[in-house]
């Protein structure tokens, strides 16, 4: 009797060792394609350059561009290609009325 119990307690062991190690894989897998964001949303237009590296081509985003023209003008020459920035968040004024202005009182 004891034996079994002692055979139930390393099967036990075993699972939750293997649990463990597939989780420390997926941690892993999921760590390593992990990436942040590139694109600076200040921007509307960034050049994706093309550089080669030892281990190929590695493409970076330059988001510093405020019109096509003026990244087209950088690229002129590169491995690189101008698109919209696709996180580009632009400062809107307030709508007329939301402005609320503080006024001093007489006395």
């Amino acid at each position: 009797m004891m034996r079994a119990a002692h055979g139930q307690f390393e099967r036990e062991n075993l699972m939750r060792k293997l649990r463990l190690m597939v989780l420390a894989g997926g941690l892993v897998l999921f760590t390593a394609s992990a990436q942040a964001q590139s694109y600076d949303p200040n921007y509307p237009v960034c050049m994706t350059v093309y550089a080669e590296t030892w281990g190929g081509s590695t493409p970076y985003h330059d988001c510093t561009f405020t019109s096509i023209e003026q990244c087209r003008a950088t690229a002129s020459g590169r491995a690189a290609m101008c698109d919209v920035n696709p996180y580009y968040a632009p400062a809107y004024p307030p709508e007329p009325g939301s402005v609320h202005r503080r006024h001093r009182r007489a006395y």
